[in-house]
């Protein structure tokens, strides 16, 4: 028998696999020429560079990626796995493979750049007199401070040479041509990856770029999904761009007044960390505070995940709950950041492994 618990990640599931990097980035090659060089970067970079060299067959190809992500390419890729959402010393070695790699494109030659969320982080290439302890300080501060993902990249770009625009700056061929999975709210190129795929002021070769999966596109997959299982669907909203402490009530007050059926929500939540932050991210944090909003109402399934896997500095994409899941230690695990301990031991997490795109946040709310 399916369970309501089973459902609601079904529906989660299908909306992660509408923009798969791998799917996605096949089904936009079809009218694009043979590049000479691929460069991926980010937490869809390997899933996009699989599915360009199954596309065009045996290329140069250099793909940089969070570490676990990198799974399946062949070996003749050029891998460089990085940390994330903080960089370390691997993060500098990617971003300046990445501008070396451009600037060596000779006269007529063909980039193909693909990009996706993540790449902020696991590429970088810094302004002379900054360092990575200056890089990873502004990250951690950044995300102390429960910034949205556009105020974050503005100041990532103030200290970079190849975000912003400034990776194609350097190209001399005749053409690059740049798809993006968005993990942004609008889908700005300028701010996925900080602007790592953006195109310079005045490019003095031919170029465009697609954003080729987003948030709107795994909403209306989870939506369809819902349907084929003939349950309504209540709404389709990008309504996650608010600090925690905001939005859980907001949302929790909704769950609570939903007749039987479908909500689905997509974005990005911030949080503001505590000094020495417990294990979690803004994923499961989001969860366990909607299990206090909805503890005692036996009708509701929540389902809370970042789309690429991963959530925080975590293996976990976020989680599960119920009406039944708040209990005792949650609200200290929640105020003190913890929430992935909390809901480890609660059987709450929700563990996916690399999806091979990023497309933000999906939450998928079923009321029996």
């Amino acid at each position: 028998m399916t369970t309501a618990h089973d459902q609601a990640l079904a529906i989660w599931q299908a909306g992660v696999d509408a923009v798969g990097g791998h799917a996605a980035t096949g089904a936009a090659l079809g009218n694009l020429p043979r590049p000479d060089r691929i460069l991926a970067v980010g937490k869809a970079a390997a899933s996009m560079a699989r599915a360009a060299l199954d596309h065009f067959g045996p290329l140069p190809c250099l793909v940089v990626t969070k570490d676990g992500h990198g799974a399946e390419l062949p070996a003749s890729v050029q891998l460089i796995e990085a940390a994330h959402p903080v960089p370390d010393a691997r993060s500098l070695v990617g971003g300046r493979a990445l501008r070396q790699a451009v600037e060596a494109m000779p006269e007529g030659s063909h980039l193909l750049l693909l990009v996706s969320g993540g790449a902020s982080s696991l590429a970088e290439d810094l302004v002379t007199g900054k360092t990575l302890d200056d890089l990873a300080a502004l990250n951690r501060a950044m995300l102390a401070e429960g910034l949205d993902i556009t105020a974050m990249n503005a100041r990532r770009r103030q200290i970079s040479r190849i975000k912003g625009g400034g990776l194609l700056a350097g190209f001399k061929g005749a053409r690059a041509d740049v798809l993006a999975i968005s993990d942004v709210p609008g889908d700005d190129l300028m701010v996925i990856g900080s602007g790592i795929g953006a195109l310079p002021a005045a490019p003095a070769f031919a170029a465009s770029a697609c954003i080729i999966a987003s948030n709107s596109v795994a909403r209306a997959a989870a939506c369809d999904h819902a349907r084929a299982l003939e349950l309504p669907v209540l709404g389709n909203e990008e309504a996650l761009h608010d600090d925690l402490a905001a939005l859980a009530p907001r949302i929790g007050a909704r769950l609570r007044a939903m007749p039987q059926g479908v909500l689905v929500l997509g974005g990005e939540p911030t949080v503001i960390l505590p000094p020495n932050p417990g294990r979690g991210g803004r994923n499961q944090a989001l969860a366990l505070a909607l299990a206090r909003e909805i503890a005692g109402d036996p009708g509701l399934v929540v389902v809370v995940g970042g789309t690429d896997g991963t959530d925080g500095p975590t293996d976990a994409a976020g989680a599960i709950v119920s009406g039944r899941t708040w209990g005792e230690g949650a609200a200290q695990a929640l105020a003190a950041a913890d929430s992935g301990s909390w809901l480890e031991r609660a059987g709450a997490l929700l563990v996916t492994g690399p999806t091979g795109t990023n497309v933000m946040d999906l939450l998928v709310a079923l009321r029996t």
